[in-house]
């Protein structure tokens, strides 16, 4: 009988192990680089010819004008309009609770000044356009919509965009009726690197977005990396994963469940406890057998949790969360007595979820704080979406004419040391201007 792997911190392999599972984000995008460059060439080189073509090959379904791959906003309506009034609930909880969080982390634009009266400060403006990938396929994520585009919009974003692979020219009515709540400017049915070649570039028919967020395979991970700098991107996401840590009072059954949770999601998911506790990780264990034949996803899930899964018995609660903080999972659970007690020794983790009833699927669904999250141990550097992404800064400066001559000999001074003669003429100018005045 197949079970997930189970390995004490002490085995003598044991090094060799958690080595291959610090490279469980390692995505070979080596081999899909000509492939995915020749796509985003091809849209970039000739746009809306380009995406049709693209669509026929990859999405099953052959449009004959750019107007059959953009959803008509009627029937963004029409599906909101006809939602069950269950789901219709749903989706206003989760927007409400989504939108008071991203409320929170709205900065501001500020100005200081000193007894100079010289201004320093800052200035926030939104971005224009907001380029969102919404994958489709194996699963629909009108959550991933949510999650995506109520931060766009509470930054101030003009045109929000969403793509999304429609095979076979079918779009699920629940992702419509999310577009149409958020508001969303423009949906096109279009996947894939195409998407983000289109979203990065434009074509003849679309303007380029000015940042690219959302989820994708190997192939829209990739395109979104060869595209940054002709547009900003929120992070390269990969598969999914959840970190566990428990100690011997953890719900052994509700473990399983929420690391099952995760391997769901995609046979290159990841589902990780590290536990103190031998009991727990047997009984942990046992609980996943149990559980999986029951799930829709069965197969899936199986494929993840005794391929990529793993059980990890420490020597306390201290190695526990050493290796957690290496590992960097972009969900992480503390599962123990006193969660809050741990949460200063944390350092890396996309999004975390303290005590019993917290389950990482409150996160990807109603808590408010967003989903989409870094992976592969890249919460190292970086941060959960938020507001910020769709925002830009820019700094103001302001000096009077006492504050620019206070400065003038170390700034021209600085200016000689580094050769630059433009630069230090530049400054002492001002000394002339000032006696002109």
């Amino acid at each position: 009988m197949q079970t997930i792997q189970i390995i004490a911190t002490s085995h003598e392999n044991f090094h060799e192990k958690f080595s291959s599972l610090l490279q469980r984000g390692a995505m070979d995008m080596q081999d899909v680089f000509p492939k995915v460059q020749s796509i985003l060439n091809d849209v970039r080189q000739r746009g809306d010819t380009a995406l049709l073509e693209h669509i026929k090959q990859f999405d099953k379904w052959s449009p004959q004008s750019l107007q059959d791959i953009i959803v008509p906003p009627e029937q963004m309506q029409k599906a909101y309009q006809e939602l069950d009034d269950s789901l219709k609930a749903v989706l206003h909880t989760a927007y409400e609770r989504i939108h008071n969080f991203c409320m929170k982390q709205m900065p501001k634009s500020w100005i200081d000044f000193d007894d100079n009266g010289n201004i320093l400060g800052q200035k926030i403006t939104a971005l224009n356009k907001a380029g969102l990938y919404i994958p489709g396929g194996k699963a629909v994520y009108p959550s991933s919509l949510l999650m995506n585009a109520i931060p766009a919009a509470v930054a101030g974003v003009k045109e929000i965009m969403v793509c999304s692979p429609a095979s076979s020219n079918h779009v699920d009515s629940f992702l419509l009726a999310a577009a149409h709540l958020c508001k969303v400017s423009l949906f096109c049915k279009v996947g894939g690197a195409s998407a983000i070649g289109l979203m990065a570039y434009g074509s003849q028919s679309f303007k380029k977005a000015d940042i690219i967020s959302g989820p994708g395979n190997i192939f829209v991970a990739t395109a979104k990396k060869l595209v940054f700098g002709d547009v900003f991107i929120d992070m390269i996401a990969g598969p999914s994963e959840i970190g566990v840590i428990a100690d011997s009072g953890a719900d052994a059954k509700a473990v399983a469940l929420d690391m099952l949770s995760q391997a769901e999601h995609d046979e290159l998911a990841s589902a990780i406890l590290i536990t103190p506790s031998q009991s727990l990780a047997q009984q942990v264990a046992q609980h996943i057998n149990e559980q999986l034949p029951m799930l829709s996803r069965k197969d899936i899930a199986s494929s993840s949790i005794y391929k990529r899964g793993i059980i990890i018995i420490a020597k306390d609660i201290e190695e526990s969360i050493q290796l957690m903080n290496n590992i960097a999972p972009e969900h992480l659970e503390l599962m123990v007595s006193n969660p809050f007690a741990l949460l200063p020794y944390i350092q890396n983790a996309g999004a975390i979820f303290l005590g019993d009833y917290t389950p990482e699927a409150l996160g990807d669904y109603l808590a408010g704080p967003n989903h989409t999250l870094p992976t592969g141990g890249s919460a190292k550097f970086f941060s959960p979406l938020s507001v910020e992404h769709f925002l830009k800064k820019s700094s103001l400066l302001a000096f009077s004419q006492k504050g620019a001559l206070e400065l003038s000999a170390l700034c021209g001074r600085f200016a000689e040391a580094e050769g630059l003669d433009a630069h230090k003429e530049s400054i002492f100018y001002r000394k002339i201007l000032s006696k002109n005045r």
